[in-house]
Parts: structure tokens; sequence; C-alpha cells
């Protein structure tokens, strides 16, 4: 399994931008499905968004889409979630994670090696 390590959280004001980072090692990234999920305090772990293996298309939680983009640079080993016109109810600690699946992306039972977290916090 490979290990996978966030960054580029951080404190932003309501309607900025961020860009997170998920750099994998131990092994590559290119075979598999990278998903990011987050979860705020007392509440149920989200579905952010996925970008599968072939990376030709990207899926989003109903809470992003339209504001976020998930992307990957296989040669760096790294993925990417930019997220746009932050709102308050975007904070959280954000973790990306990794499948072999291509399907059932938001199922967060069906990926094996999770990164620590980038908390990232909107103030209005």
């Amino acid at each position: 399994q490979v290990q996978l390590d966030e960054s580029g959280g951080g404190l932003v004001e309501t309607g900025g931008s961020l860009r997170l980072s998920c750099v994998a090692s131990g092994g590559p990234l290119r075979p598999l499905s990278v998903a990011w999920f987050r979860q705020a305090p007392g509440k149920e772990r989200e579905f952010v968004a996925a970008i599968p293996w072939f990376g030709d298309s990207a899926y989003y939680g109903s809470s992003v889409k339209g504001r976020s983009t998930a992307s990957r640079d296989n040669a760096k080993n790294t993925a990417y979630l930019q997220m746009n016109s932050l709102k308050r109810e975007d904070t959280a600690v954000y973790s990306c994670a990794t499948t072999t699946y291509v399907s059932n992306f938001d199922d967060a039972s069906r990926y094996a090696s999770w990164g620590q977290g980038t908390q990232v916090t909107v103030s209005s």
C-alpha cells in the first residue's frame, strides 16, 4: 500500500481558494484511483471528489460540485484538489485516499490507504 501525505490546508476567508496536494510514496500512484473525503467536527465523513486511475474525468460530491477540481500528476505521484469559492461549511479535515476500484467512489470502505488529513478552515 502506498503512504499518502496531504498538504495545502490552512485558514482562508469566505470566497477564497485553496489547492490541496496528496503525495504518494512507497509505490506508484498511476494504477490507483484517488479520492478526497472530508470530515467536520461532529459530522460524518463526506465524499468530496475522486479521479480514477485513467484520469479522464472526475467525480464530485454535491456540496463541492462546480467549485472544485480534482486532478493528478502521475509523474509526480501527486493528486490535487483545487477548491474555489470556499464557504464556512467547507471547514473540515480533508483526507486523500486510494483504491483499485473504478466505481462507487463515494464508498469510503473501498479505500485501502488514507492520509492523515489537512485542516481547512474557512472564516467569514
